[in-house]
């Protein structure tokens, strides 16, 4: 492997860190540059929904560092990464990292991770239910993903769905009322300041984030009627040729999900996803046992270590890590060859940029095996042109190639469309990060 003329390698240092944060693509996103003094950048992405300050605290610890140093800096940093949205920051600087060595030597990263076994990656295509009132019109939706070419779809099918509906859900009395107030608290406060409005919302907070087994929400014989009725509404429209998955099912316990999964069975679901957290193991695995329909949950999870007790106790069927939580791409790597070993599938959660989407590409390829990965942007024109340099169209028949350009195989980062979808409540492209240069705590795990 040589690296290119215009690099030293050896000399190679991280000089700086900026930000830009973008709005509905479909959510927000973070999107990250590492530059160093050679003047090679590395792109990046922090997870959706998340806060880049999980990333600037880390702009002190690596700044000086060697960017080809990959595993050297990700095991300086990865202490201060966590589950779900706390694992961006770290993963999104790991995913840089990479495309700054795949530039330096002119391999695409792939290539880094070990070479690859397809040349395509299966897209899944994901849909919300946010419009579609019945299972007929969401399966119009769904038919239209399959003209386009995809050949895996998922779907929203939960207790949102229920929610003002009468006799659908039992649970204690005012708390239904109080999750219809939490969907909107959120998409209000993310990235400003705190308001009244907020403050007010605080009980709905404290509600979604009840686990599962504590809200005390349970379906009813007629509440799972009508999510039947819902789903066998969409396969009379798109058919049960094709894979269809169901995600956000709600905060209800593990027995309200087996019932639920064993209604759903007889429409061949490629899998049921995240119907309890992902860390009650026993209670997956109660699942898993209790129906035919794959078992799907790794979204929110960081580490490949945190994975193995889902892996090795065979509690779900599908493991589905993100790469902006997960660790990164060689964490990822990590996680599908544990999952492929212990014979469960792996896919792929992506609901983020383009950058985060072509990191996952890269690795997907050098799987073993992979089942799909997730695109939730279909219905976002302007999504592709975050960036600079990818195919067109980049998706073809429901698969994206595998880029053979050096790094994330992304040119540059279109400043223009990002200027154009920034965050209002964020709205500085690309601007100094000085203040977090400083930044310093004894960092050691023990004494």
């Amino acid at each position: 492997m040589r690296a290119s003329q215009q690099i030293d390698p050896e000399t190679l240092r991280i000089t700086d860190m900026r930000f830009a944060d973008i709005i509905d693509a479909p959510k927000r996103c973070t999107l990250m540059k590492i530059m160093t003094n050679q003047g090679i950048e590395g792109y990046g992405e922090v997870r959706d929904a998340a806060s880049k300050t999980y990333a600037l605290m880390l702009k002190s610890r690596i700044i000086g560092e060697n960017p080809c140093n990959v595993d050297k800096i990700f095991r300086k940093i990865k202490q201060f990464g966590g589950h779900s949205r706390q694992g961006g920051g770290v993963s999104g600087i790991e995913i840089a990292l990479w495309d700054i060595v795949g530039k330096v030597y002119q391999v695409p990263l792939y290539q880094l991770l070990g070479g690859k076994y397809r040349d395509k990656i299966r897209i899944y295509c994901d849909t919300d239910v946010e419009g579609r009132h019945s299972g007929l019109e969401m399966g119009k939706a769904l038919k239209e993903r399959m003209a386009m070419g995809f050949t895996f779809l998922k779907m929203d099918l939960g207790i949102g769905m229920l929610l003002g509906k009468e006799g659908m859900l039992t649970a204690p009395l005012g708390l239904l009322e109080e999750m219809k107030t939490y969907a909107p608290h959120v998409l209000n406060a993310q990235g400003g300041s705190v308001t009244s409005d907020m403050i007010s919302h605080q009980k709905s907070y404290a509600l979604a984030t009840t686990a599962h087994p504590f809200t005390g929400i349970h379906l009813t014989e007629k509440g799972l009627d009508y999510l039947e009725t819902y789903i066998s509404d969409v396969r009379s429209v798109i058919g049960y040729d094709i894979p269809l998955a169901v995600d956000h099912f709600g905060h209800v316990c593990v027995e309200d999900g087996i019932r639920f999964a064993r209604r759903m069975e007889k429409y061949n679901l490629a899998w049921i996803e995240d119907i309890v957290p992902w860390m009650y193991t026993d209670q997956y695995r109660r699942l898993k046992e209790a129906t035919t329909i794959p078992v799907c949950t790794g979204e929110d999870i960081y580490l490949a270590e945190n994975f193995k007790p889902l892996v090795e106790s065979h509690a779900v069927s599908v493991i589905h890590p993100d790469i902006l939580t997960c660790g990164g791409a060689a964490e990822l790597k990590r996680i599908a060859d544990m999952a492929d070993d212990a014979g469960i599938a792996v896919a792929i959660h992506m609901a983020e940029s383009p950058i985060a989407c072509m990191a996952a590409v890269h690795v997907a390829a050098a799987m073993h095996n992979v089942m799909a990965l997730e695109l939730h942007s279909v219905d976002v024109p302007w999504w592709k042109n975050i960036v600079i340099g990818l195919d067109e169209p980049l998706i073809h028949d429901g698969f994206i190639k595998v880029p053979e350009k050096p790094g994330l195989g992304i040119e540059s980062l279109n400043d223009s469309v990002i200027q154009a979808h920034l965050n209002p409540k964020i709205p500085g492209l690309w601007e100094s990060t000085d203040e977090w240069d400083q930044e310093f705590s004894n960092d050691r795990l023990w004494s």
